[in-house]
C-alpha cells in the first residue's frame, strides 16, 4: 500500500529538471520535424531554378493548397497536401534540384515537360514514392547511371523522350515492378535493350535512338513503331536477326533504270500523239457533234509502268513519281529524327484504306522495318503554288507539341499533294465516342474524356501562340481530327491547312465556315476555333454527334449547343451526359463546370464568347476526384512528342 502511494506521488510530481529536459527535447524535435511547411519546401525548390519568375504566384502569403484546389500555378493538391507538380511549357531553365522536394511525403507525380532544362539526368532516387515522372522535351543530356531508378518501386510512368541522353538504357528500369509506360524515344541511347519482365508494362517506346541487337522476347508484342529509327535493331516485332540486308542498286543500275523510264515515257508520248492525230482525222471526216468537256483539274496523270507487285499503294492513290529533272519525285522531310525513305519505298508498300474525309483519302502503308505511316492524299490543294506550299510546310515542320500529330514528310506536284505522318494505333476520338460499345470495349470514362479535352485545348493554344498570323490556326477542329495514341493522349491533325486549301473548297468543307459568325457576317475570326472547341467539348460530354457538321453552313436548329441549352433550361441537365461515360462518382460538379465552359465557347455573340486563353485557364482548373492510387495528371506537351500524363490503369 505504501509502495503504491509512493509510486503515485512520483507520477503526480515528476522531477522538474527532468520534465524541463523532456520539454526542450520535444520542442527541438518539433522544430526539426515540422519547421518547414509545404510552402517553404516549394519556395526552396522555386529558388533553385534558373528563372523563378515563371512561378510568380508562388508567394508565402498564400498557401499552395486550399484542400483539393491549388492556389499556386502547377501545383496539384489532394486532401490539403501536395500530390503533384505540373510545371510544363513555361520556359523553366537551370539544373533541377529534387533534393529540396524530399520532405513532401505525399508527392506522387512530377512533370517538367517542354521546358529548357539542361544538364545530366536529375537524381530522383530519394523521391521513392513517385508514381509518375515526366521530363520529355527538354535539353537533358549525358549518360544515365545504371542504378538511377533502383528502389523506386512505386514508379508507374516515366517520360524521358526528346532529350539528348546517351549511353545505354539503365538496367534498373527493368527492375521497376509497377512500370506501365516508358517513353525513351528520340534520344541517343546505344547498345542493347535490357530485359523488361514487368507484368503490367503496356507502352514502351525507344524509337529514333542508336540501339542495336535483338529485341528482348518480353517486348516482342509491342508495336513495331516503338522500335523504328534504330537501324541495327532486329527480332520480333521487326525483321528476324540475321536477315540479309536488301542489296542497294549500283549507280550503273540507276542509270539504266532512268534510261528505261525515259524510253517508256517517250514511247507513250508518241503513242498518245498518234492517237490524237487519229481522233482529229476521224472528227474531221465525221459530222460535227457536241462533245462533253471533262474538267481535268482534279484528274491524276496515268500511272507509269511500274511492276504490279510494286504498285499496291500506287494502285490505290494513282500517284506516280515524276520523271522531270526539276521535280524528281522526292519526298520532302520535315523531321530530322525519322529514318528516311523515298517515294518508291512508299508506293511499293501494301495500302490499307483508312477512310475518305472532306479533304481526301487516307491510306496506311507499312514500310522499312515495320514502320507504319499514314499517307493522306489531298484533293483540294491543286491551285497552290510550289513556293507557297513549301514555305507553309516548312512552317508546320517547326511545330513541336505533344498534342499535335507532326507531319513527317510531304510530296508536291501541281496535280498531287501528299502528307505523311506516323500511324496512330488508337484511331480517332470520333470512333471511340460513336462506336457500338460492349463490355469488352466500353465507352470512354470521365477521367479519359477530361484528359482528352485538356490535351486538345493545350494543343490549340500552342497553335495560337506559334501561328499568330493565321485567323484560324486550326480551322478544322472536330472529333475525327483528334487522334488518340496508345495511352489515349490526344493528337490534333489536319491543322493549319487553310492557307493551302482552295478557298471555295475551304468555305464548303472546313468546320470554321460552319460557325454562327460566318453565317451572319461571311467572316471568321480568332474566336472561331473557340466555337469549334466548344462543340467538341459538348460532343465529348454528351456522346452525341454534332449534326451541324453535316450541314452546308450554320444551322441553329441542328446545333448541339442549342440542344444542350434547351435541356439545361428545362432542368434536364442529368439527361445531357453520355450514359456510357463511366467513372463519374464524385465528379459531377467538375462535369457541370466543363459543360458550362463548352456552352460559353458556343456563344453566338462574339463579344460574349471568351478568348482561348481564358478557356484554357478554366479547363486547367478542373481536377479529377477519385481514388488517389489512380494517376490523373494531364500534360501539355504532344510526345514530343508528345504527352503529358495519362491515367494509370485500374488493376
Amino acid at each position: 500500500m505504501l509502495m503504491g502511494a509512493h509510486i503515485a506521488r512520483l507520477v503526480r510530481a515528476p522531477n522538474p529538471a527532468l520534465f524541463l529536459l523532456l520539454l526542450v527535447s520535444a520542442l527541438s524535435f518539433s522544430t526539426i520535424a515540422f519547421g518547414e511547411t509545404d510552402a517553404d519546401i516549394l519556395l526552396h525548390f522555386k529558388n533553385s531554378l534558373g528563372n523563378p519568375s515563371a512561378l510568380s504566384n508562388w508567394v508565402p502569403s498564400k498557401g499552395p493548397c486550399n484542400w483539393d484546389r491549388a492556389n499556386w500555378v502547377g501545383v496539384i493538391c489532394s486532401n490539403g497536401t501536395i500530390w503533384g507538380l505540373q510545371l510544363e511549357s513555361i520556359g523553366l531553365t537551370g539544373k533541377v534540384n529534387f533534393e529540396t522536394l524530399v520532405p513532401l511525403r505525399s508527392l506522387r507525380a512530377i512533370s517538367l515537360m517542354n521546358n529548357n532544362f539542361e544538364g545530366p539526368m536529375p537524381d530522383i532516387r530519394r523521391l521513392s514514392s513517385l508514381k509518375a515522372f515526366y521530363i520529355s522535351n527538354n535539353g537533358f543530356s549525358g549518360e544515365i547511371p545504371d542504378g538511377a531508378f533502383q528502389g523506386m518501386g512505386s514508379l508507374k510512368k516515366l517520360y524521358l523522350a526528346n532529350n539528348a541522353f546517351t549511353g545505354q538504357i539503365p538496367s534498373s528500369l527493368g527492375t521497376l515492378p509497377m512500370l506501365l509506360v516508358l517513353r525513351l524515344e528520340s534520344n541517343q541511347f546505344e547498345g542493347q535493350i535490357p530485359e523488361f519482365h514487368q507484368k503490367y508494362l503496356k507502352v514502351m517506346n525507344v524509337a529514333n535512338n542508336e540501339l542495336e541487337g535483338p529485341i528482348p522476347a518480353s517486348l516482342s508484342k509491342m508495336s513495331p513503331t516503338s522500335f523504328s529509327g534504330n537501324k541495327n535493331l532486329c527480332g520480333p516485332p521487326l525483321q528476324q536477326c540475321g536477315s540479309p540486308p536488301a542489296p542497294k542498286p549500283s549507280s550503273e543500275t540507276n542509270k539504266i533504270s532512268i534510261l528505261k523510264i525515259a524510253l517508256i515515257l517517250l514511247a507513250m508520248a508518241l503513242a498518245l500523239a498518234i492517237i490524237a492525230l487519229c481522233i482529229l482525222f476521224a472528227a474531221r471526216r465525221s459530222p460535227k457533234s457536241k462533245v462533253d468537256e471533262l474538267d481535268d483539274s482534279n484528274k491524276l496523270p496515268p500511272p507509269s509502268p511500274v511492276p504490279r507487285e510494286h504498285s499496291k499503294l500506287q494502285e490505290n492513290t494513282g500517284v506516280v513519281a515524276s520523271s522531270k529533272k526539276t521535280e524528281p519525285g522526292k519526298l520532302s522531310f520535315l523531321k530530322d529524327d525519322v529514318e528516311k525513305f523515298d517515294l518508291q519505298d512508299m508506293l511499293r508498300a501494301s495500302a490499307e484504306v483508312l477512310g475518305s474525309g472532306t479533304f481526301g483519302s487516307s491510306y496506311k502503308a507499312v514500310i522499312m522495318n515495320g514502320l507504319a505511316l499514314v499517307v493522306k492524299r489531298y484533293k483540294q490543294m491543286n491551285n497552290v503554288g510550289r513556293e507557297d506550299f513549301h514555305e507553309h510546310m516548312r512552317r508546320l515542320g517547326r511545330l513541336r507539341h505533344p498534342n499535335l500529330l507532326p507531319v513527317v514528310a510531304y510530296y508536291y506536284r501541281r496535280e498531287e499533294k501528299l502528307m505523311i505522318s506516323q500511324y496512330v494505333e488508337n484511331c480517332s476520338l470520333a470512333s471511340h465516342l460513336h462506336a457500338n460499345h460492349s463490355v469488352q470495349q466500353p465507352g470512354l470514362d470521365w477521367r479519359t474524356r477530361l484528359r482528352i479535352i485538356k490535351g486538345v485545348a493545350r494543343g490549340l493554344a500552342y497553335l495560337y501562340n506559334e501561328l499568330p498570323s493565321l485567323i484560324v490556326p486550326h480551322g478544322h477542329l472536330k472529333s475525327s481530327n483528334v487522334l488518340l495514341d496508345e495511352s489515349f493522349e490526344p493528337l490534333l491533325t489536319d491543322y493549319a491547312l487553310r492557307p493551302v486549301v482552295n478557298p471555295e473548297h475551304a468555305h464548303m468543307l472546313m468546320i470554321s465556315y460552319k460557325s454562327p459568325e460566318y453565317a451572319k457576317t461571311g467572316r471568321i475570326t480568332r474566336k472561331t476555333d473557340v466555337w469549334c472547341l466548344g462543340i467538341l467539348i459538348l460532343e465529348v460530354l454528351t456522346g452525341k454527334f454534332p449534326e451541324n457538321y453535316l450541314t452546308q453552313g450554320y444551322n441553329s436548329s441542328a446545333s448541339l449547343a442549342s440542344w444542350v441549352n434547351a435541356m439545361v433550361t428545362e432542368r434536364k441537365t442529368s439527361e445531357v451526359f453520355d450514359k456510357e461515360m463511366g467513372g463519374i462518382k464524385n465528379s459531377k460538379s467538375e462535369m457541370i463546370n466543363l459543360l458550362k465552359i463548352g456552352l460559353s465557347c458556343c456563344e453566338e455573340d462574339l463579344e460574349t464568347r471568351p478568348e482561348l486563353k481564358e478557356v484554357l485557364e478554366k479547363i486547367e482548373e478542373l481536377s479529377i476526384e477519385g481514388d488517389s492510387d489512380i494517376e490523373e495528371f494531364s500534360s501539355t506537351v504532344g510526345e514530343v512528342a508528345y504527352k503529358g500524363v495519362e491515367e494509370d490503369l485500374d488493376r
